[in-house]
């Protein structure tokens, strides 16, 4: 996840569509799918259909998501249509859950009788015992790794080696994770809708994108884009937040006609300009590509949680219930761009 303070809440105007259309290559075998950054190839096919992207913001993001998706359908714009969905850390779940057949009203009544959350306590350093982050021990831990990176591979490398030097765990720690993420999807079936999930190899630095023909379970590929600090284990390999490879990996949507973009950190990012990290970069690369975007960041009602408060789940209610409001409130604008 990438902790950034909310900009000023908006949705972003559409751009003009014209240009090539872009799209990954299929690749053999399972595994994640190769970074879709660097080698999308044309496909005309996918320029009349619509991706979702759901990046990432910790539980404040999840419940905000949730909520906004839930307000839309209730208005009549049911975001699950996408021909296409996103998923990075938390907007990870927001995937699995929006697409296992329970319905976004359901998902939403579930964090409003959940009912308050008690406050995330901090958690140490020590080493040898992998952390549970909360907002302020992230930030100091992975602000420091960003600081001395000289560009974003650079980061993504010594980020992986510094998790994997606090993780001196048997694997019982990534075991305990994959129940904490089992217990919140409904379904731990791949969908039949074409969903990507974001994640980095730790002990590489490379980017990593499952979907249903990766060969992992839905469960381990969420749990992979949610491991902001500790490294994943799945079978040999370790994977940390998808959140390392770009804020909101938006760009993978190249080649749909039309891409929303739910972001929960109103597009911001901790990283330098010049590494293309932020939402902005992406959105003008998928608009010079042709596709029309939009993108939708909260509003006041979702309360001041999205920036080092966002990983603590006693935002969640009042995150959800901003989301709700602002879905049914904004309805109207994002049909006229959905359909």
């Amino acid at each position: 996840m990438d902790a950034t303070p909310s900009s000023t809440p908006r949705i972003s105007p559409p751009a003009t569509p014209g240009g090539p259309a872009m799209a990954r290559a299929d690749r053999p075998g399972n595994g994640p799918i190769p970074d879709q950054h660097a080698d999308a190839i044309s496909s005309p096919e996918n320029s009349h259909q619509r991706a979702l992207v759901l990046a990432g913001g910790g539980a404040a993001g999840n419940a905000w998501q949730l909520g906004l998706i839930a307000g839309l359908a209730e208005a009549g714009v049911d975001l699950t249509e996408a021909d296409l969905m996103i998923g990075t850390s938390s907007g990870s779940t927001v995937a699995a859950q929006i697409t296992s057949g329970t319905r976004p009203a359901e998902l939403y009544a579930a964090i409003l009788a959940a009912g308050p959350q008690p406050r995330a306590g901090s958690a140490g350093f020590d080493k040898g015992r992998a952390p549970a982050p909360s907002g302020p021990n992230y930030m100091e831990w992975s602000q420091a790794i960003i600081g001395s990176a000289e560009d974003a591979p650079d980061m993504r490398r010594r980020m992986g080696a510094a998790a994997l030097e606090l993780d001196a765990s048997d694997g019982t720690g990534s075991a305990r994770w994959r129940d904490v993420v089992a217990a919140r999807l409904p379904s731990q079936h791949w969908p039949r809708k074409q969903v990507l999930i974001v994640a980095v190899d730790a002990q590489t630095g490379e980017p990593a994108v499952f979907d249903r023909h990766s060969g992992i379970a839905l469960v381990d590929a969420v749990a992979a884009s949610t491991s902001p600090m500790t490294p994943y284990r799945v079978g040999q390999n370790r994977y940390l937040d998808g959140g390392y490879r770009r804020n909101d990996n938006a760009d993978l949507a190249a080649g749909y006609g039309r891409v929303l973009v739910l972001s929960p950190f109103s597009g911001g990012s901790r990283h330098p300009h010049e590494w293309g990290m932020d939402l902005a970069t992406q959105v003008a690369e998928l608009r010079a590509a042709g596709s029309r975007v939009e993108s939708v960041f909260p509003d006041g009602g979702a309360g001041d949680v999205f920036n080092a408060k966002a990983l603590d789940p006693s935002t969640r209610l009042q995150a959800a219930r901003g989301g709700y409001d602002q879905g049914r409130a904004l309805a109207g604008r994002i049909a006229e761009f959905w359909w």
